[in-house]
């Protein structure tokens, strides 16, 4: 930060301390980072913002069980996750930062490397999210799935904002039908951030 400053729900920055009002969901990383652990115990592991380190009551695994089901796991929630592919990892991810049942929901690149299968299930999610006035804020190179609805894009190139307003239409290999997003990036190519609304 050069200059202005950051709010987040109107309080400065540097004074915030709600952090259970935030879920964050990183780019491209495993769901338990070489710890054994179940489905159910990784998305468990979010609503610790909200128990504090007491012991979950039936409103917690409620919670769990929910954030579960939006992403279309609940069939293997006793699974451990080092059992799953790319696209669940990611989906275990994204449970596990719903079950804080955050007000705010940043997502790092969340469909890098996932399936076409895994993408609609991860929109269905945000638009249910997006329903009940949860505010989503993406990072992504293309928005395949979630264009419909992303209401808000920032398009930054070289660190400058090129673009802010509704999402401006895809160019090249990013248009293309099919595109997945494994490759890396080049300087020129553009940073799109999505806002949901």
């Amino acid at each position: 930060l050069t200059g202005g400053t950051v709010e987040l729900f109107g309080t400065e920055l540097r004074r915030f301390r709600q952090w259970g009002r935030i879920g964050y969901v990183p780019q491209r990383t495993t769901a338990a980072g070489g710890v054994p652990a179940t489905i159910r115990e990784v998305v468990a592991s979010g609503r610790l913002a909200v128990t504090k380190l007491r012991w979950p009551g039936k409103a917690d695994r409620a919670a769990v069980d929910r954030a579960i089901e939006l992403v279309g796991l609940s069939d293997r929630a006793k699974d451990s996750v080092s059992a799953l592919s790319g696209g669940q990892h990611q989906r275990v991810l994204i449970a596990r930062a719903l079950a804080a049942e955050p007000e705010l929901l940043i997502m790092d690149e969340p469909m890098a490397g996932v399936d076409l299968a895994s993408q609609e299930i991860l929109a269905a999610t945000l638009r249910e999210q997006v329903a009940l006035n949860t505010s989503v804020l993406l990072v992504l190179h293309e928005l395949g799935p979630l264009e419909p609805l992303i209401d808000r894009a920032v398009v930054l190139r070289d660190g400058c904002v090129t673009h802010d307003g509704p999402p401006p239409e895809a160019l090249g290999q990013h248009a293309l039908p099919g595109h997945d997003h494994v490759h890396p990036h080049a300087a020129a190519e553009p940073v799109r951030t999505g806002l949901l609304t």
